[in-house]
């Protein structure tokens, strides 16, 4: 068989079809897809958790047995010949997995071993892979002192030991920075430029969706479209606004959100951005009822706009309809919804900061992981920590947390020094971790337990807490599932249920979001800015800078260092040049980081 041409399709998808049982149930995790990926391009897979990615992947990749329909690579048949096709592509799963006891080089070896690579050949790949990759530096470094972008770009450069002629990529961006992500496209685009290699790409960051050549959108298994980018925004021109009232930003996302005819509103800097349901302005009276004095200013629409206005479209066609209104009722102004809180009382005033740092420092042996940060956060207040993998967020958490003793300053967290009294601060904290820490093998209903009993509930406390958990969170359909089970967003719901058991003052929250879809994460948000609404403190971590435009404040940190303190509008505006008059928090972050001359090896 001749090989194909540019012109022709490398991946060739036919009413791909595929089933599976989760306990008792029986799931259509793909249901009829049909697409194509052109030769030398690529191509996103988008949808959210749940929507089937990982099973396509899996399919195009030959490691699952194909139920139905036809899937080609390269113009070969994968249910007929998976091997072959593997000879000639390249699969970055989700997680990667290497050796975190051996070194850059060992792994790079490893890899060569298990793929074949001539020994001959060996040398001249490690100078091609070392180079574009960025790890020539790092070759003896053990792979688990790597940041998580660093161990993102040597698992793909394993990958592609062997040159692929496709290569499928799932989800590498998850849980690296702006500055990582950046160098990864890099990486993605000299291939597709220099070795007209096809790439299928999955990825839950839909700016990185604008990015591909083309994109296949998927929901519940089923197809939802596919196209350009640019096509996909156009559906939706003229139904994008940057709204503003004469409430706090937090409120005004809020009543929004409940609004008719609003798809989505999400907080972008001092204005929420809001999709509406059709062009124009029509329902703008029920608007303003809902937000006194609403100013709508019409601004582009983007990849992400369509790709929620879609999924909340279905959403709402699958309600059932309201009952007929009577005729003698009188019409009611949109209220907000009722916020979330945890039923606590936080302690300190607004005067008062509920977290203060002074000269925090962190040592492991001769590397100072955390040097010289200090800052204040209040009470209510949402407070971001950002910064380039490796800068030292997640260790600055960890001795707020009092889980790790600093090596030098001063620690209060509500009113308790750490250094003395690290236990009754515990007491009035709630900490969700980077990889959600919940016990895989236990159920929904025995985490929920287990980590109520942890914060020392008993009796009828207990069960009141446990009963809120379920309802608050909409966990009453999975309370018999295993956690190892859960599609990410429900596991997102059931780490944040179990951090606010025991009503905390204070939550942490340490990259809450990573790899979750944009619904999910807005549903997120949705409880954070209530929770803080009701005086709960927040400190977060992301490397999801539109998420970050939620803080009240933040810092950026590289190499342990704060490079910048104040608000994502502060933050910006000092990233303005006149060829960036509008810069984004992440063109504000990669301008810093690359300004301080940080070594970041993404």
């Amino acid at each position: 068989m001749p090989p194909p041409t540019d012109a022709e399709p490398a991946l060739r998808l036919a009413d791909v079809r595929h089933r599976f049982r989760s306990g008792p149930r029986d799931v259509a995790a793909l249901a009829g897809v049909s697409a194509t990926a052109m030769r030398g391009t690529v191509t996103g897979l988008i949808g959210p958790d749940g929507a089937g990615k990982t099973t396509l992947m899996r399919l195009v990749a030959g490691l699952l047995r194909l139920q139905s329909g036809r899937v080609e690579v390269l113009g070969i048949d994968v249910g007929r010949d998976p091997l072959a096709v593997q000879a000639r592509l390249g699969y970055m799963p989700q997680r990667f997995g290497l050796y975190e006891d051996l070194t850059v080089q060992e792994n790079l070896d490893l890899y060569a071993d298990l793929q074949d690579v001539p020994p001959a050949e060996r040398r001249a790949r490690y100078a091609q892979l070392l180079p574009l990759t960025g790890l020539g530096p790092f070759t003896k470094r053990l792979a688990g002192r790597l940041s998580g972008g660093m161990k993102q770009k040597l698992g793909l450069a394993c990958t592609l030991l062997h040159p692929p002629e496709f290569l499928l990529l799932d989800e590498p961006t998850v849980g690296v920075d702006p500055v990582s992500r950046r160098e990864l496209w890099r990486i993605i685009e000299h291939l597709t430029r220099e070795s007209r290699t096809t790439v299928l790409f999955s990825t839950a960051y839909l700016d990185e969706a604008e990015r591909c050549d083309q994109v296949i959108l998927i929901h519940e298994g089923r197809l939802l479209g596919a196209g350009t980018p640019a096509a996909f925004t156009a559906e939706i021109a003229g139904r994008s606004f940057l709204a503003s009232a004469g409430l706090g930003r937090r409120e005004l996302q809020a009543r929004l959100s409940a609004a008719p005819g609003i798809l989505d509103a999400v907080i972008q800097g001092d204005r929420v951005r809001i999709v509406t349901a059709s062009t124009g302005t029509a329902a703008s009276a029920d608007w303003s009822r809902a937000a006194p004095g609403l100013s709508l200013t019409p601004t582009p629409p983007r990849f992400e706009d369509s790709f929620v206005a879609k999924l909340r479209g279905i959403a709402r066609a699958n309600e059932p309809p309201l009952p007929p209104a009577s005729p003698t009722a009188t019409p009611v102004a949109t209220a907000p919804p009722p916020p979330v809180t945890t039923g606590s009382t936080p302690g300190g005033t607004p005067e008062e900061p509920v977290i203060v740092v002074e000269h925090l420092t962190r040592r492991f042996g001769p590397f100072v992981a955390v040097r010289d940060v200090s800052f204040a956060v209040g009470r209510g207040e949402i407070f971001g920590l950002l910064g380039a993998n490796g800068a030292g967020k997640s260790t600055t958490f960890r001795m707020l947390c009092g889980l790790l003793p600093a090596s030098a300053g001063r620690l209060r967290v509500a009113g308790f020094d750490l250094r003395t009294a690290a236990a009754t601060a515990r007491a009035r904290i709630g900490y969700m971790a980077q990889r959600f820490s919940l016990y895989a093998d236990l159920s929904v209903r025995q985490n929920l337990r287990f980590f109520s009993s942890a914060y020392r509930l008993s009796g009828a406390r207990q069960i009141a807490r446990i009963d809120w958990a379920v309802g608050e969170f909409d966990l009453a359909a999975v309370l018999d599932a295993t956690a190892r089970d859960l599609a990410l967003g429900y596991k997102q719901r059931l780490a944040l249920a179990c951090a606010l058991m025991h009503e905390p003052q204070i939550l942490f929250l340490d990259e809450p979001t990573s790899g979750v879809d944009p619904l999910a994460r807005r549903e997120f948000w949705r409880r954070i800015n209530a929770l803080a609404e009701s005086g709960v403190t927040v400190l977060v971590t992301t490397h999801f800078m539109e998420e970050a435009e939620y803080c009240d404040r933040l810092i950026i940190m590289a190499s342990g260092r704060v490079l910048a303190d104040g608000t994502p509008a502060s933050i910006k505006a000092s990233a303005r040049r006149d060829d960036r008059p509008d810069p984004t928090l992440e063109d504000a972050f990669i301008a810093m980081i690359d300004a301080a001359g940080t070594e970041v090896a993404a």
